[in-house]
């Protein structure tokens, strides 16, 4: 389904949800029936355009576990957006984890990301969908595959979010995926594939825990290291600074926001370039472990304690919607 992947709104919608909604749709690929849950804001019309959001569960957990987890759809009814929940069968992985460690899987056109992508030009047929404002976030082994998505389908995704997650072809097969996770070590990663402008990788903000036992932390700093790249091109061209925080109850993070510094652009005496692109944020959230940051106790794998990795996810991903040229 390589082609002309970008959804966009149609005069012709099926719209078969209703406003206020969360439904399981069934959804035909390749010739396999798959399902996916959507969330439909109270707000939608099919005259507005609304921004979807697709949400990668991590192993062991399903759409509704994953909602219930991240409070993502009463986020997403306050922002009028769509929101996108794809269902992993046991039978594509004993432990319902995206494959983002299988070449398979990590390419443009083929596996789980022209999977993912054909799910989001079917809710783009289904309702009014902002073609500018589509983003991609997951946890753990969705987070990877989220980051798969940014680096395989700029021209779809404006912005991606990966909570303790791992770099986009961080490992090619299950024993790599597994060290990559124990410690964090970086093999040799593999381009991007067939990409129509690998250099416009969507901006990316990034939530993990340093106490984190089941993905090492050094990930996150791969992730940040390897969109800098991509976004920037050069270390020199990026500005970052770092702010301390902590939750209301009281769980300290270390905020770094990084901004793409564009030639010619500097106020005079300033310390800062006005007009730089905020690329990319790294959420560190200290003495946290492997769990989606501020979410529900009654969802797996989350801390209530927590800053709202969902609510500042929705954030970045509104301030970011493609621009021209991306």
């Amino acid at each position: 389904m390589d082609g002309n992947a970008t959804p966009s709104a149609t005069n012709a919608l099926v719209h078969t949800e209703p406003p206020g909604s969360f439904e399981y749709v069934d959804f035909r690929h390749a010739g396999t029936l798959h399902h996916y849950r959507l969330y439909v804001p109270p707000g939608a019309t099919p005259q507005q355009p609304m921004a979807l959001v697709l949400m990668l569960h991590g192993c062991t957990q399903n759409p509704d576990d994953f909602a219930i987890g991240t409070g993502m759809n009463l986020a997403a009814a306050q922002a009028n957006a769509l929101v996108l929940y794809p269902a992993q069968p046991r039978s594509a992985n004993v432990n319902a984890c995206w494959n983002w460690f299988e070449p398979h899987h990590q390419r443009r056109g083929m596996g789980e990301p022209a999977l993912l992508v054909a799910m989001v030009r079917d809710v783009a047929q289904r309702h009014s969908v902002d073609a500018q404002r589509v983003y991609a976030a997951g946890l753990s082994a969705g987070g990877a595959m989220a980051a798969v998505l940014g680096r395989e389908y700029p021209d779809v995704f404006a912005a991606v979010g990966v909570h303790s997650g791992l770099q986009a072809g961080a490992a090619h097969n299950l024993t790599a995926a597994l060290s990559a996770m124990r410690t964090g070590t970086l093999p040799t990663v593999v381009p991007a594939h067939a990409a129509p402008n690998p250099a416009s990788y969507p901006p990316l903000i990034v939530f993990h825990g340093d106490a984190d036992t089941i993905v090492h932390a050094k990930n996150s700093e791969h992730l940040v290291d390897a969109a800098l790249q991509a976004l920037a091109g050069s270390p020199a061209r990026v500005q970052r600074q770092s702010i301390p925080g902590q939750s209301v109850a009281g769980q300290r993070y270390t905020r770094t926001v990084y901004h793409h510094r564009r030639a010619g652009r500097v106020s005079p005496g300033a310390d800062t370039d006005v007009d730089a692109d905020v690329v990319a944020e790294h959420w560190v959230l200290h003495g946290a472990g492997h769990a989606w940051s501020g979410g529900h106790a009654t969802g797996s794998h989350t801390d209530p304690r927590g800053i709202s990795a969902t609510q500042e996810m929705l954030r970045f991903f509104l301030a970011h919607p493609k621009t021209a040229g991306h």
